[in-house]
């Protein structure tokens, strides 16, 4: 990258086609917001200074994409008078460094790759000054026509409604987003006009302003799913298609292997090593780290969690924010860990709560354990140490520390910490009575004939 890049996403729709009370960019697309999605791509597409302009009641807007990248800048668009007045609404970003690249995108459209950012930074590269992101849909009914030359040079974008029947031929449609080579781009939006049914004023115009002015504008391709924009619940659903699809090849492209890979779901900051297995149906929440030679079984449910080479999870096994599982880590089914250190080796096999604590290296939690962490207003932590031997059936009342080596026997309440070494057995002595089953039979049948 040689010239200074920047760019603008506009983000002050109000999404009212969603029927939603949470701002449409805020909706999430594999875990993560749409507005999130668009300033990750830009940080990945290489060090583009960015400012999102927002409504006048978006803070939370504001908020989120400040917590992303917190680098970038924001502007108010008022009036909402149009795409031109929500670039210009940024005219202090713009104006402050009146040189090199300016992307305008959009905060609803999340799956625009830095490879289409590339193919603008080409465009701009080999002479344009003004290039157009184009793409070609199956149905172009309803989208802006680019009009090119033979050299390829944009003439003009003509709205469906406004086209000609050969203009509506063209299967090349526009996306919304630009780029621009030019000085003084502030001044140039400055003259388009809202001379139009809307009174709007559109950045599409800005096109021949810039080709009055000798500016050479040229169009750069793309495929449909990059530009999907979202304006709706269905379309949302449909671009979460698109980014599961993308992340399950991308996956299986680094070295990870699934049985179903359809079944498999993803969320965007998900990273996994090579050679792990995913067995079908696996959901996958944010915060998930998996390394090397991992097996996550079927029906599975993953967030927040980190997990070691050569673990193996599930099936059935539900992993919460704050599970730490460190090389060789057995959690089985219908186990649920949060908030646990879990040592090298340890085990969980079989029907278990782990909540805020550590197990230690090589330790076994037997079936039906529970850590019992909460007591209606604190949490409170279950430290299980290095080599110890939890009987199946045992609660265990935090907090309280099981010593290295210890045992604690099956069906045990523990309360009090178990030295290093010991043997805990908390539960109430056996009574067996003889015949008693047999008497109680022949008491019950009575009292039920004699009604």
């Amino acid at each position: 990258m040689t010239a200074r890049e920047r760019a603008v996403v506009l983000a002050a729709g109000k999404g009212t086609r969603m029927k939603s009370e949470l701002p449409k960019v805020l909706h999430r697309v594999g875990g993560r917001t749409l507005v999130a999605h668009v300033l990750a791509m830009l940080t990945e597409a290489g060090g583009i200074e960015t400012c999102v302009v927002v409504g006048p009641e978006g803070e939370a807007v504001a908020s989120e994409a400040k917590a992303t990248s917190p680098d970038v800048t924001t502007a108010t668009q008022m009036n909402q008078a149009g795409t031109a007045d929500a670039v210009l609404a940024a005219r202090d970003f713009l104006d402050a460094h009146d040189d090199g690249i300016v992307y305008v995108l959009f905060a609803d459209t999340p799956l625009v790759r830095p490879e289409t950012i590339d193919a603008m930074r080409a465009r701009t590269a080999a002479g344009a000054q003004v290039v157009v992101l184009g793409f070609a849909p199956d149905d172009p009914t309803g989208y802006g026509r680019i009009l090119t030359t033979a050299d390829g040079e944009v003439t003009a974008i003509r709205e469906h409604r406004d086209a000609t029947e050969d203009e509506r031929a063209v299967r090349l449609c526009n996306s919304g987003v630009m780029a621009f080579a030019v000085p003084g781009l502030s001044a140039l939006l400055s003259e388009i006009g809202n001379d139009n049914a809307k009174g709007e004023y559109y950045l599409t115009d800005a096109i021949e302003i810039a080709r009055a002015k000798g500016y050479r504008v040229e169009v750069a391709v793309t495929g449909s799913d990059d530009v999907l924009g979202i304006n709706s619940r269905a379309q949302l659903a449909e671009a979460e298609a698109v980014f599961q699809t993308r992340a399950r090849a991308a996956a299986l492209e680094s070295g990870v292997t699934m049985i179903a890979p359809e079944t498999v779901y993803f969320s965007a900051d998900t990273k996994l090593g090579r050679d792990v297995t995913l067995e079908p149906n696996v959901f996958f929440g944010a915060g998930v780290t998996i390394a090397d030679n991992v097996t996550v079984k079927a029906n599975c449910h993953l967030e927040g969690a980190t997990i070691g080479d050569g673990a193996v999870i599930g099936p059935f096994a539900r992993l919460r924010p704050g599970a730490n599982l460190s090389n060789d880590v057995r959690i089985g089914n219908f186990v649920e860990v949060k908030n646990v250190e879990m040592g090298a080796g340890a085990k969980a096999n079989h029907l278990a709560y782990l909540g805020d604590g550590t197990v230690g290296d090589a330790a076994n939690v037997g079936a039906g354990t529970i850590f019992c962490n909460y007591d209606g207003f604190n949490k409170h932590r279950t430290e299980i140490g290095d080599g110890a031997f939890i009987g199946s059936n045992s609660a265990l009342v935090a907090p309280v520390r099981i010593g290295e080596g210890a045992y604690v026997g099956s069906g045990s309440v523990i309360t009090k910490s178990v030295p290093d070494g010991a043997l805990a057995v908390a539960r109430g002595s056996q009574d067996i009575r003889e015949n008693w089953a047999q008497r109680f039979r022949a008491r019950m049948s009575a009292k039920k004939k004699a009604g």
